[in-house]
């Protein structure tokens, strides 16, 4: 079963500094039928208008990924932790018992991320943070893990405290990139540019496809893509 989610019709706001689509449940925008999809809680998809951002604010037992599509993000948070991700490259943060952040967009264009939380599987651990850079040719033609938590992975991809692993593909059009899913696990996806057709169904560039019920997904690029997987219990 796969569920298109289509960019236009989803929740969201505009804020000035700040343009948001939600795919889940967030802040003003409710949907009862979309609060998570397994323990995948909220995927936004922000422009973040230049030298502006998120000022400090507080989380707590959530494992929130950031994945910078265009520009870039600088951190900061009240465990001394300080960094800039660029465009392509990936932070995580462990928000455990309880972390104070900021996000900024210090740079004189926009900045496009996807903001990722997923639920994790153990709360009232410390908290952490961490940036890695994946240049975007590593991953061309098919899909590389970026963060998880399952036993498996690479211990070199950035850890996350949940049963879900973060992946990624670069397709030129008419490429075919296959991605295995176990059986009774869920995915979410979203091409961040381009368009695809995963197993029949066409998403164009911010559209989410929520799928289950299947165990191959075949990802065929209609036109140059990026394409954002999670995978959950």
């Amino acid at each position: 079963m796969i569920d298109l989610r289509p960019h236009a019709r989803l929740g969201g706001a505009r804020h000035g500094w700040l343009d948001t689509r939600h795919h889940f449940s967030f802040a003003q925008y409710h949907d009862p039928t979309r609060m998570h999809w397994g323990r995948l809680r909220v995927w936004n998809d922000d422009i973040i208008a230049p030298q502006s951002g998120f000022p400090p604010h507080p989380h707590q037992d959530m494992e929130i990924i950031t994945y910078v599509r265009s520009g870039a993000i600088t951190h900061q948070d009240s465990l001394g932790n300080h960094g800039r991700t660029l465009a392509g490259d990936v932070q995580v943060m462990s928000a455990g018992t309880g972390i104070l952040h900021s996000e900024y967009n210090l740079e004189d264009e926009p900045t496009r991320i996807f903001q990722i939380w997923i639920m994790p599987d153990q709360r009232g651990l410390p908290p952490s943070w961490g940036t890695r850079a994946f240049p975007r040719e590593d991953r061309a033609g098919a899909f590389i893990t970026l963060a998880s938590g399952l036993e498996n992975d690479p211990a070199e991809v950035l850890p996350i405290r949940a049963d879900a692993r973060l992946a990624a593909a670069t397709l030129m059009q008419g490429q075919i990139a296959d991605y295995h899913l176990a059986p009774g696990r869920k995915a979410y996806m979203v091409p961040a540019t381009g368009a695809i057709e995963v197993n029949g169904v066409l998403a164009e560039a911010g559209d989410g496809l929520a799928i289950r019920d299947e165990t191959l997904l075949q990802v065929r690029a209609h036109r140059d893509a990026e394409v954002i997987l999670v995978d959950v219990a």
